[in-house]
């Protein structure tokens, strides 16, 4: 095995460098190469990051020197990406939402499995420490019977963000906050208090009529363990405010803002809830107030942890298969806001949703 691990980019937008500084910035990693259709794009990261510049995935799957590629194409052009680099017996790591249909996200897990490669998502909010603090203390029972679990995404984004690349004002595309952003903080709920039975979601467009999608959505949920919950999400908010994630259950409350636990409260008392209650930071942002407004430090936790898993033979610490709930509450929603209806889960016909 190498000393490091070498890294390709396909794609060179506005999450390329947040991949780029994690990669340089390790010590398990090499950047290799970037590659994107966008020759100026593609030579802007490859100057600043002192790697090579390519065109088209091929080149990269060609370069033997890079073991592991991350996708970082628009959300639609995911999956195509992933079973060819699955076929080239490289690993990889694709930025959410993982795919924009179930069908896909199996095909791609399925594929990735027969080559016996590495596919992760960059789901990064999970690893925060927060995030974790939280999810210990519900798997250890702390909280008692979970209440309610809600998510707030209050954002803002300029109409200049939706324009910034054609695909990001395109719904089929995978653009509108409820897949594009939102799909980060939902998955946190999911990932803290497991699946959902229905949805109810309503969805409008309050800041940006120039573009045809939501940027507003507004849901209910139902999870399997008895819990309600309730979500909003929104990028036409100025001047943007942190992520809210509470649980409250019948022995305890916490509360997460940005990176940072807000709120830290239980009927029993531990001796580590005095650190724990000092965990995160004010001053780190979390893309509250704009695109690129947030440290890459979540993202050299994933890309660390993808060469972890290589070397150990494991699962990287956000497996494929434990997005695919997550991509189906996306569908759900859109579901339901297009028949106005609760949705119930599993889905069915997954094709009417587009």
């Amino acid at each position: 095995m190498p000393n490091k691990y070498g890294f390709g980019l396909l794609g060179a937008g506005l999450v390329a460098p947040f991949h780029a500084k994690s990669i340089v910035n390790s010590q398990k990693c090499d950047l290799i190469a970037v590659a994107d259709l966008d020759r100026d794009r593609a030579t802007k990261i490859g100057e600043e990051f002192n790697c090579e510049v390519y065109r088209e995935l091929d080149d990269l799957i060609k370069d033997d020197r890079i073991h592991i590629i991350n996708v970082l194409t628009p959300n639609h052009l995911h999956k195509e990406a992933v079973v060819k680099i699955a076929r080239a017996k490289k690993h990889v790591l694709v930025e959410k939402p993982p795919a924009m249909s179930l069908k896909d996200i199996d095909e791609m897990i399925e594929i990735c499995e027969q080559e016996g490669v590495k596919l992760g998502v960059v789901l990064q909010c999970r690893i925060r420490p927060a995030v974790q603090a939280v999810k210990k203390a519900i798997d250890t029972g702390r909280f008692g019977k979970i209440l309610q679990a809600d998510a707030y995404m209050k954002l803002y984004r300029s109409i200049e963000y939706y324009h910034s690349d054609p695909w990001r004002s395109q719904r089929s595309s995978g653009a509108g906050v409820t897949i594009q952003h939102a799909f980060h903080y939902f998955d946190l709920l999911l990932y803290l208090n497991g699946p959902i039975s229905d949805v109810h979601a309503r969805m409008s467009n309050l800041a940006h009529q120039d573009v045809e999608l939501e940027d507003t959505i507004m849901a209910f949920f139902n999870y399997e363990n008895g819990a309600r919950g309730a979500f909003q999400a929104s990028t036409a908010f100025y001047p943007g405010m942190d992520i809210r994630i509470e649980v409250h259950g019948t022995e305890g409350t916490a509360i997460i803002v940005g990176e940072r636990i807000e709120t830290w409260k239980f009927k029993d008392e531990l001796p580590e809830d005095k650190a724990i209650q000092k965990i995160g930071s004010a001053g780190v942002e979390t893309a509250a107030t704009g695109p690129a407004a947030f440290s890459f430090k979540d993202h050299q936790m994933v890309i660390e942890d993808m060469v972890d898993s290589i070397h150990q033979d494991r699962q990287p610490f956000i497996p494929a298969p434990s997005t695919r709930h997550t991509l189906e509450l996306a569908l759900a929603m859109y579901q339901s806001d297009k028949h106005d209806k609760v949705v119930k889960l599993p889905l069915e016909n997954e094709e009417d949703v587009w």
